[in-house]
């Protein structure tokens, strides 16, 4: 049995992991209890530490290594939003698949109020995780400032919307190109009277939606009515609100194209209760091809992204390049594409 004393190597978490047969990490979730660990695997750890004599102490290891095998992924919407917007989940699936097979953990939570963007800053800057993937900023979101002072590897998911914000490693979607095929489509089946329901517009996804909404119209030689771009927030309930907006204020659509499913969803249900038919009064375009989109009535027409490839890439980038500084940024960009269903 390998002892601390006389000279000899004090037995190190490595060792256990070789003894055990498994990688490190699943040695530290044994330690710290995780139920994420099978008894046959627990039970190999357990007997690995017994035999070495390996006496754990997590604090200061972390202290010496600065490794903590943790990763924490950062959503800065409220908590309810976080379980209601399939996207999220979509970028949770894909980032833990990554993370599994490397034997790291995730740590999860949310931020938007400046209390809990400090209390959050204030975790992650403290050396408890080894690198955070942040998602969903809007324009008064601190921590990639906040991070990048403090040393902590980052990697975001869409591109901040200041160029203030640090963001040397980035995943994002190609919002501009997804916007054009959305608004060209409906277009090209013979609508002119085309509005949008934009996302939240303090953040670049709404933004890029917006912006590749109004090119393609101005290519087409349409001059937009300001009265059909009506403002949204990403939710159900903000698509409804925006659709009711639509039809009081302004002339009549003969389209929409919606800045995600979900505003589309309840858009399409402030239709049905002003007895309008979709398509044959209003057709309609979301963004995202979410479940909801396969399963709403009619199903929905929208912009496919590849939000379960972009959590694999934030964790690949994060984990590969970002912490280890492979290199000094990159971008990646994920395409987009159009599918066709029965609402527009």
């Amino acid at each position: 049995m390998a002892k601390s004393g006389g000279g000899r190597q004090r037995p190190t978490l490595e060792m256990v992991a070789e003894r055990a047969g498994v990688g490190r990490g699943t040695v530290s979730r044994v330690i710290n209890g995780s139920a994420q660990v099978s008894p046959h695997t627990r039970e190999a750890v357990h007997n690995a530490i017994a035999e070495l004599g390996y006496s754990p102490n997590q604090a200061a290891r972390t202290l010496v290594t600065r490794r903590t095998d943790t990763i924490a992924l950062v959503v800065s919407e409220p908590r309810d939003r976080l379980f209601a917007d399939p996207f999220f989940a979509d970028i949770i699936r894909g980032v833990s698949s990554v993370l599994h097979e490397r034997d790291l953990q995730l740590m999860l939570t949310t931020a938007r109020t400046e209390a809990e963007h400090k209390r959050v800053g204030d975790y992650l800057s403290g050396f408890h995780v080894d690198g955070a993937l942040l998602v969903s900023q809007h324009r008064d979101d601190p921590l990639s400032t906040r991070l990048a002072e403090a040393g902590v590897p980052v990697v975001h998911g869409g591109r901040p919307h200041s160029p203030d914000q640090p963001a040397p490693y980035c995943v994002d979607i190609d919002n501009y190109g997804g916007a054009r095929a959305a608004t060209r489509y409906l277009l090209d089946r013979g609508h002119r009277r085309v509005a949008t329901i934009t996302g939240s517009l303090d953040m670049n996804a709404g933004q890029e939606r917006l912006r590749g909404y109004r090119d393609v119209m101005a290519s087409a030689g349409i001059e937009v009515d300001e009265r059909l771009v009506v403002r949204g927030d990403f939710s159900v309930e903000g698509g409804a609100e925006a659709m009711a907006r639509l039809l009081d204020t302004g002339p009549a659509p003969d389209a929409v194209f919606a800045g995600s499913d979900m505003m589309a969803i309840g858009g399409m249900r402030v239709l049905r209760e002003r007895g309008l038919r979709v398509p044959d009064d209003v057709a309609l375009v979301g963004y995202d091809d979410t479940v909801m989109a396969q399963h709403s009535d009619p199903p929905l027409s929208t912009i496919h992204q590849p939000t379960v490839q972009m959590g694999r890439e934030m964790a690949r980038l994060l984990v590969d390049v970002a912490i280890p500084r492979t290199v000094e940024a990159e971008t990646v960009t994920l395409d987009t594409h159009l599918v066709v269903r029965e609402s527009g």
